[in-house]
């Protein structure tokens, strides 16, 4: 019932800039949180940045300063802002949402990845 879309992605030059963005649709209860994670090939998921139902961001260390999340809780939609982009950013990128469907049912729900792409 749940769906996470994802969009933004492509390919661009060292210090360029993409924005991506995520909208969860379907039966939902309630958002714990948002975010985003990415892969790059041979290496494990790694969370990048998320935020939670209160505001509350979190951020990976290698993107601070330069990615920004936000989100429009009325159409349940994330965005990361990623600016100053490096070659070491390209990997494919996943939306995750935390929420219940239900008042007691909580699960995590994945979006298809984006691929982001950074030339040197």
């Amino acid at each position: 019932q749940v769906q996470l879309v994802e969009s933004g992605g492509g390919l661009v030059q060292a210090g360029g800039s993409l924005r991506l963005s995520c909208a969860a649709s379907g039966i939902i209860f309630s958002i714990n949180s948002m975010g985003w994670y990415r892969q790059a090939p041979g290496k494990q998921r790694e969370l990048v940045a998320d935020i939670t139902s209160g505001g509350s961001t979190n951020y990976a260390d290698s993107v601070k300063g330069r990615f920004t999340i936000s989100r429009d809780s009325a159409k349940n939609t994330v965005y990361l802002q990623m600016n100053s982009l490096k070659p070491e950013d390209t990997a494919v990128y996943y939306c995750n949402a935390q929420l219940r469907t239900t008042m007691v049912w909580l699960d995590d729900y994945w979006g298809q990845g984006t691929q982001v792409t950074v030339s040197s």
